[in-house]
């Protein structure tokens, strides 16, 4: 998510006040915020779902809903997401 500079602190805000409750959704198993090292702008979120039908609850819920709605009002450009399987996972 590539987020207009003046609304950085704003997102942070938004995603701190959220998180827990983003967390705690049934299916949830892990939740990251990302930030690129390089363009303080460009933030990812990278979660784990136990089933791709508890993130696609996830996204038709009220939650979802009020939280990208405010959130998409801070976007400098398009937001991209991917959902991907692990091929290899080494610990």
């Amino acid at each position: 998510m590539e987020f207009k500079t003046e609304h950085i602190k704003s997102f942070k805000q938004l995603f701190d006040a959220n998180k827990e409750k983003i967390r705690a959704f049934e299916g949830c198993k892990h939740l990251e915020l990302w930030q690129d090292v390089k363009n303080k702008s460009t933030f990812m979120t990278y979660s784990y779902w136990n089933a791709e039908e508890d993130l696609n609850n996830y996204r038709h819920s009220d939650l979802f809903k009020t939280v990208w709605s405010n959130t998409k009002k801070l976007f400098s450009d398009r937001p991209k997401a991917w959902s991907v399987k692990v091929l290899h996972e080494l610990k």
